[in-house]
């Protein structure tokens, strides 16, 4: 009896370990193929080895010398910081009144944000083109920012809503009865209790101006004012020329900010979890 539930534990253990290496390879494999492929010489992805046999570095540093990468690079940088900043701010106050106030309208408001996630947001892009020209801030930086971020709050506070109502009033009730202040119980208690949301929030807004290219394309026409996906699509998009070798290699280099920011909010998410007495 004892050893065949040894042998079932074993058994799980290896499937485990296995379906864990497929996925590690999934996610890897394409990584690997991307960069090997950025170190191919000439604009073709494809090589005849696996690991090309005279491997250069050129690309990469045509990127920042005969492109405007950097510039995009920046642009999509900015625009990710402000874009989260902004998102966190918004969705963290609509969140804890919509969780912790009660007012007129609060339901209903809900609602709204819930039936907004229902259409595409393909559906607004003319009327988000309209206003923007309407009030000055096509193509601009700017612009692409107050999109992003507005178009992140309802389904964030739908989100951050769902964790906020987890967390057990006791300590605001015993803060209000020391004589806090909603501004003192949002700042002191719910911030640090709710960073693992928060975490997740400002990863996900990081990311828009790196993954979306539609929106951005529609928004942003001079060059100099590009976000990554567009100035990577403009590579393989030229009629004259087109460079998939300096694509990959640009590629690469976008995922940086991305991978950073997640490994430094990866501790704010273990340690926003310790933090606070009651949760549950």
């Amino acid at each position: 009896m004892i050893k065949s539930k040894r042998i079932r534990s074993n058994i799980g253990l290896i499937l485990s370990y296995v379906f864990l290496l497929l996925m590690i390879m999934i996610v890897i494999i394409p990584v690997f193929w991307i960069f090997t492929a950025s170190l191919n010489q000439g604009s073709s992805l494809y090589s005849s080895t696996i690991i090309p046999e005279n491997p250069v570095f050129t690309h990469y540093k045509e990127l920042f010398t005969e492109t405007r990468f950097p510039i995009w690079y920046l642009n999509s940088i900015k625009v990710g910081l402000c874009a989260s900043l902004l998102t966190v701010i918004l969705v963290t106050f609509t969140t804890y009144a919509f969780s912790r106030l009660k007012f007129y309208g609060r339901k209903k408001g809900l609602m709204v944000m819930l039936v907004l996630q229902m259409f595409p947001a393909t559906m607004n892009m003319v009327a988000l083109y309209v206003l923007l020209n309407l009030v000055g801030l096509l193509d601009t930086l700017t612009g692409l920012i107050l999109i992003y971020a507005g178009g992140a709050v309802p389904y964030n506070t739908w989100l951050m809503k769902g964790y906020l109502d987890t967390l057990s009033r006791s300590l605001e009730e015993a803060a209000i009865i020391d004589g806090a202040s909603r501004w003192t119980i949002l700042w002191r208690i719910i911030l640090p209790l709710s960073l693992p949301i928060i975490s997740v929030i400002a990863v996900f807004s990081f990311m828009a101006p790196f993954t979306d290219f539609l929106l951005a394309r529609l928004i942003l026409r001079s060059p100099s004012n590009w976000t990554l996906a567009i100035g990577l699509h403009d590579f393989i998009a030229d009629k004259f020329g087109q460079h998939f070798t300096q694509f990959a290699a640009g590629a690469l280099l976008a995922a940086l900010p991305v991978t950073i920011l997640y490994l430094f909010l990866q501790n704010l998410l273990i340690g926003g979890l310790t933090k606070g007495s009651t949760k549950g």
